[in-house]
């Protein structure tokens, strides 16, 4: 049995004092970080990561908290990914909280979405919560406050209000009464339409040059049912007054909030100190922006409702689903995230780098095909080669760089499709390379192409290496979609109306004729169209109406691989 001092000395240990007064005393603080377990083992930071200050390995509480009013994107990505990431290397925890405050906004579609976009990241909460769960507690503390002297009801109209805050002028009612203000709160949290009126207010200091901390909206009537509790409040906290207080409450201790909220930091840290909440760290990171895009829900849900994409999951849509529908790979996302953690200063990205970094991934796996579009082909007969009644085959590599993914079998035919711009110009005497069959010298040009088979062929010297497909009833039909930036400018400025600059031109489809191996391939699954790119699985092969369907991933280069440019802008 262990001895009574070594148990009381482990739970003294574990003790959230203890722990607190002993990173004070080693000095953990900005750039530092300790555990107070021997045995306990951190991975080395990813680069681009930063340590969290003073965080211990098995005490660190990460959140994420959704407002469950749209789909995730791209932006959320990189928040979630970075919480989770900081959660498992302190072997710590990481809470979803659903930012449930505003009836008017949220929808049980939204919140059911966000789980699976979730589940698409690989993300695995330890818990699931919800704002709401905590109104009445919330409440409480905003009676608390008023209470204190701390906060007033204020039924000042918004737009004065709003100009008050930026000359510096108190309120006719800063000073009311604690009795006048639950009075007004009572109203306000009432079913009565009067209590519209009123708003609870913050009352920190009028003069402060942090416009954040001149008496902000901590509260305000919604009438509208709640999706989750429905009639049963009738007043919300605004996020400024839920977010502080449930963090304290749920055990965060550390809260990631991107650098917009810079000067909304000493709010957060005022209300969690007027209510005497624990404190909970700060740990500033950069959002993430890339050019020709929008990421506010509002214009997303614009581009939906008119039409201007197939849905939320369209592969031209900058959402967690509509990337990984693109083909996004989540090792090369979490890389590139990570990349960025550090840094604080908002850029507007390029997105080739990001797809430049998928690149990396995917190149590792993608098993390679090749196709010849469906029309803008020619025919050449190799005039050595098999009738198509022999059925000749030739096994070569899925990924001629790692022999472990296998072989597939590439038919050979006397009669073989070529793309036509890759036999421009070309000569009789010339020598091609039929890419995984062999070097064929041009023997004819005018009146149709023909050539021989040349059995040990030097594929070096031979100038043209390109793909090409056995002109039998085998091979099956492919459809390749090609997508481009739904916006047209780089960079909107805040004047600019993103209506003016929608891209006309973001779809486009080609018909080619594909590998017989391309019969057998899963939704999701990637592969190279060998000289054309990187595809995505979004339709598997049901049937010749039915046929396969590919959407092109960019691979962060300007130019295509091959001459084979595709018809929209290679990005």
């Amino acid at each position: 049995k262990s001895c009574p001092m070594i148990r009381w000395m482990k739970m003294m240990k574990s003790h959230p004092a203890v722990r607190e007064a002993t990173q004070l005393a080693k000095g953990i603080s900005i750039d530092n970080e300790t555990s107070f377990d021997p045995d306990a083992k951190m991975d080395p930071l990813v680069e681009g990561m930063n340590p969290l200050e003073g965080a211990t390995v098995g005490n660190v509480c990460t959140r994420f908290p959704p407002e469950p009013s749209g789909y995730l994107h791209i932006g959320h990505a990189k928040a979630v990914l970075m919480n989770e990431y900081y959660a498992r290397r302190y072997k710590g925890r990481l809470i979803v909280r659903f930012d449930d405050t505003n009836p008017s906004k949220e929808k049980e579609e939204f919140q059911s979405s966000i789980i699976e976009d979730l589940a698409m990241l690989g993300v695995k909460p330890d818990v699931v919560t919800f704002t709401s769960d905590y109104f009445k507690t919330i409440e409480g503390h905003a009676r608390d406050l008023m209470k204190k002297g701390l906060a007033y009801m204020d039924d000042t109209p918004q737009e004065v209000m709003r100009q008050e805050r930026m000359d510096r002028v108190d309120s006719k009612h800063r000073n009311q009464s604690h009795e006048d203000a639950i009075k007004y709160f009572d109203l306000m949290c009432s079913k009565d339409k009067e209590g519209g009126k009123w708003c609870l207010r913050a009352k920190i200091d009028m003069k402060s040059n942090n416009g954040t901390m001149r008496d902000p909206v901590l509260f305000r009537q919604n009438l509208l049912p709640h999706h989750r509790s429905g009639e049963t409040f009738r007043a919300y906290p605004t996020y400024d007054l839920a977010c502080p207080i449930v963090d304290s409450i749920e055990g965060v201790t550390h809260a990631l909030r991107t650098t917009e909220y810079n000067d909304r930091d000493e709010q957060y840290q005022w209300i969690q100190s007027a209510l005497g909440l624990r404190r909970v760290r700060i740990h500033a990171f950069a959002r993430m922006n890339f050019i020709n895009t929008v990421l506010s829900k509002r214009k997303l849900t614009w581009f939906v409702e008119n039409g201007h994409v197939t849905g939320w999951d369209d592969a031209r849509f900058p959402t967690v689903r509509g990337v990984i529908r693109r083909g996004m790979n989540l090792d090369a996302l979490r890389a590139f995230i990570c990349s960025q953690g550090a840094s604080k200063n908002i850029v507007d990205m390029e997105w080739k780098k990001i797809w430049a970094e998928n690149k990396k991934e995917i190149d590792k796996y993608a098993k390679r095909f090749m196709a010849v579009d469906k029309t803008e082909n020619v025919e050449l007969i190799v005039t050595n080669g098999p009738d198509d009644s022999e059925s000749v085959f030739v096994s070569t590599d899925y990924l001629p760089k790692d022999k472990s993914f296998g072989k597939r079998l590439v038919r050979l035919s006397k009669k073989v499709l070529l793309e036509k711009i890759d036999v421009e110009g070309i000569q009789v005497g010339e020598e091609i390379v039929l890419m995984r069959w062999g070097v064929v010298k041009i023997t004819k040009v005018e009146g149709g192409l023909e050539g021989e088979l040349i059995p040990d062929g030097d594929f070096k010297k031979a100038g043209r290496k390109l793909s090409w497909m056995a002109d039998v009833p085998t091979q099956i039909p492919v459809t390749l979609y090609e997508f481009d930036n739904l916006i047209s400018k780089d960079k909107l400025e805040e004047d600019d109306k993103f209506e003016d600059f929608i891209n006309p031109d973001t779809l486009a489809a080609t018909e080619v004729i594909g590998d017989f191996g391309l019969k057998n391939l899963q939704k999701g699954e990637v592969i190279q169209l060998e000289r054309r790119g990187y595809f995505r699985v979004d339709q598997p092969y049901m049937s010749t109406e039915k046929g396969l369907v590919l959407f092109m991933i960019p691979d962060g280069k300007a130019k295509s691989m091959s001459g084979l440019a595709g018809k929209l802008a290679h990005r």
